[in-house]
């Protein structure tokens, strides 16, 4: 079993990790808890027997850390996993985006494969069931994959984040949107936020199909909070559509990759909701449709499962991988910005 620390308790602590740790007893449990003073931190961790802090050096220098769960403030992703690395745990999870810098990513890589320590970056589509059965039904269509399109239509996370912790989320958790007629360095911010943020839930994902990126056909910010990015990857072509809205229908949330008259959906769930894996849906070529069984296992439940095989030795330590994903993200989102900004002068 190793112990867990954990930096930051927001949503993604409260309603994500703390449940999904609280299924796997034999591998993890979580010894301390820390954010920077709200409070959240004292009631998650007398919720689980772990001790709090509102310090993140507090954790780190904790010997019974050995692995460490990074859920603060993205800009604060890669100072907290270098302390990590430091404070000498031996397997770190840290939570999307790992840096916002291609220099940080490779400083943390670096510092990682000098330590042997494991490092996993919660992209839990990634590693959901349905996207490994998706995967294999891609690859079993013989055909290569001409477009990839990912359509995200999310109301708040709060309307899931209440239904499954009796935390209060706090105000971080509503849709805040921008006030009308933004200028286009103000668009251009916006969407290379919500690149980094929000769609690097299924870049590693695209990449794995489409890798690189050849330029962007089209990039947009799309009130009251969204954008549409299109790119192409050698002759294929790569299009996302996302919107986060103030209510409405559930969310939707759905990967398609097609091969000339064949394609697989992907249909993720909500964030914030443990409802298994992703459903899949398999057209082929010659109009039959299939579905393989749904796991009930979830990404964030198959992250974790992955970092323990990474931490027994079950599995081979990707650092080059993890340091691709993490730069096509990085600057994706920079063309994606850098294409508003030249299309508004």
């Amino acid at each position: 079993m190793w112990s867990v620390g954990v930096i930051g308790a927001g949503p993604g602590v409260s309603a994500l990790h703390l449940p999904t740790l609280a299924r796997l007893p034999e591998l993890f449990q979580v010894v301390h808890i820390a954010d920077s003073g709200s409070g959240r931190a004292a009631a998650l961790a007398h919720s689980v027997g772990a001790r709090s802090s509102s310090s993140a050096d507090e954790v780190f220098q904790d010997a019974r850390v050995q692995v460490a769960l990074i859920c603060s403030p993205p800009t604060e992703h890669a100072a907290h996993v270098l302390a990590a690395i430091e404070g000498g745990v031996t397997g770190i999870l840290c939570e999307k985006p790992l840096a916002t810098t291609v220099a940080e990513a490779e400083a943390l890589l670096a510092a990682c494969r000098e330590r042997g320590v494991a490092l996993l970056i919660g992209t839990n589509h990634l590693h959901d069931p349905g996207w490994v059965q998706a995967r294999r039904a891609i690859g079993e269509l013989r055909a290569p994959v001409d477009s990839v399109q990912v359509t995200l239509s999310l109301p708040p996370n709060d309307r899931y984040h209440r239904l499954v912790t009796e935390v209060p989320a706090g105000e971080a958790s509503s849709v805040r949107h921008p006030p009308p007629g933004l200028p286009a360095h103000v668009q251009a911010g916006i969407v290379r936020q919500l690149v980094s943020g929000l769609a690097i839930h299924d870049l590693p994902a695209v990449r794995d199909l489409l890798p690189g990126f050849d330029g962007i056909d089209y990039a947009r910010f799309v009130a009251p909070l969204g954008f549409v990015l299109g790119y192409r990857s050698g002759g294929a072509s790569v299009q996302i559509a996302a919107v986060m809205r103030e209510g409405g229908a559930d969310a939707r949330w759905r990967l398609t990759a097609s091969a000339g008259e064949a394609r697989v959906d992907v249909d993720f769930p909500p964030a914030f909701v443990h409802a298994g894996a992703a459903r899949v849906m398999v057209r082929h070529a010659d109009g039959s449709v299939g579905s393989p069984p749904r796991s009930p296992r979830d990404g964030y439940e198959a992250e974790w499962l992955a970092l323990a095989e990474l931490l027994s030795g079950g599995a081979p330590l990707e650092y080059e991988e993890q340091l691709e994903d993490t730069r096509y993200a990085i600057e994706l989102a920079a063309a994606a910005a850098e294409f508003i900004e030249a299309s508004a002068s």
